[in-house]
């Protein structure tokens, strides 16, 4: 083993278990800033003690360009996307959170991917995969805390709306790093995680969708390039079978489909039981397809989904009044014994729910 991979060795488990570390610490802001400070004596170490560097494509200003474009381009489409959606005054756009959310966030950014391509310059698997694990874990501690996992549904969350998508992201990172350099990477991150706490108003769409798309748009940036600098993998593309293609086209209309009806945002939506009050019709862990309510007509008897108490709710219309030009709407579970407390009207409603599809 030659002197930069044991240094690499050295520093990168140092550096994963500190990391690791920073996950029990209270507060997103402490972790998220000690996590900034943490990496700056990482960097100087290894960039200081490993010499070697890899040798990086001559079209590495073509893909900063390029990368760039697509930053700026992701952040425009997302909020074309709230013209559908509508927008909302954005909290986190606040000139006190300079401090605690981007000066570390955007110090995290740099740092780790000056990291990257130092650890990944070497060459070393085991190495790359330390970095690796570590970068994902600077990403939960910009983007979440783990001590807001309280639940179940929060640990889902956390794995779904940061994990999963951290994990294809960082492939990315390490492939545009290994050919490119770090400022790709760095261009890239900061323009699509900082605009959040530059632009007063956000986009109102739901956190499943971007979360989809975060998963989708690595892979993306990925066939692109490598489709245009790499002419081994343009030809395979050329060659691959018609049936290859049929079926990734059908994969990807499931998942957009799917998608589509978690985020409860389009014509369909779904939602899991999670009680047992409409059991008989609709039990405990089925999940039911609802149609977005566009003021049709409800009548006694139909099951929809609606608001209250901020939660959502699948009980039975029993009853309808008609009260100084107020439709009021009385509901009840099946397997309740008694009529919901109050009445919900029109704006309380959510969807009309279509048919359910068990166990899931």
């Amino acid at each position: 083993m030659n002197a930069d991979r044991k240094v690499l060795y050295y520093i990168s488990s140092v550096s994963l278990a500190s990391l690791l570390s920073l996950l029990l610490i209270p507060g997103e802001y402490s972790g998220r800033i000690t996590a900034a400070i943490l990496l700056i004596p990482i960097i100087a170490v290894s960039r200081l003690f490993v010499k070697k560097r890899n040798i990086l494509s001559l079209h590495k200003k073509q893909i900063l360009m390029i990368v760039s474009f697509i930053a700026v381009l992701t952040v425009v489409l997302l909020y074309l996307g709230g013209l559908a959606f509508g927008f909302y005054k954005n909290p986190y756009a606040r000139p006190e959170f300079i401090i605690t959310y981007i000066l570390p966030i955007a110090a995290i950014i740099v740092f780790v991917e000056f990291y990257r391509h130092t650890v990944t310059a070497v060459g070393d698997k085991a190495v790359g995969i330390l970095c690796y694990v570590s970068a994902v874990i600077c990403d939960v501690l910009i983007f979440g805390s783990i001590y807001s996992v309280t639940s179940f549904n929060k640990f889902m969350e956390l794995m779904g709306m940061i994990l999963l998508p951290s994990i294809i992201a960082n492939l990315l990172y390490h492939y545009l790093t290994v050919r490119y350099g770090p400022y790709p990477n760095i261009v890239y991150r900061l323009i699509t995680t900082l605009y959040v706490y530059v632009i007063p108003i956000k986009p109102n769409i739901s956190d499943s969708l971007i979360a989809f798309c975060k998963l989708l748009l690595p892979i993306a940036i990925y066939l692109f390039i490598d489709a245009l600098y790499e002419k081994k993998r343009r030809y395979a593309l050329v060659r691959k079978s018609k049936l290859s293609v049929v079926i990734t086209v059908l994969a990807l209309a499931i998942a957009v489909s799917f998608v589509m009806l978690i985020s409860n945002q389009f014509t369909y939506g779904t939602l899991v039981i999670a009680t047992d009050s409409m059991t008989g019709e609709i039990n405990k862990a089925d999940a039911i397809i609802f149609r977005k309510y566009e003021d049709q007509i409800v009548i006694k008897g139909q099951v929809i989904a609606f608001e209250k108490n901020d939660s959502v709710v699948v009980h039975r219309v029993v009853n309808i009044e008609n009260i100084n030009g107020q439709t009021r709407y009385y509901t009840k579970g099946d397997a309740n014994d008694t009529i919901d407390s109050g009445y919900i009207t029109k704006g309380d409603i959510v969807g009309l729910v279509e048919f359910k599809v068990p166990y899931i």
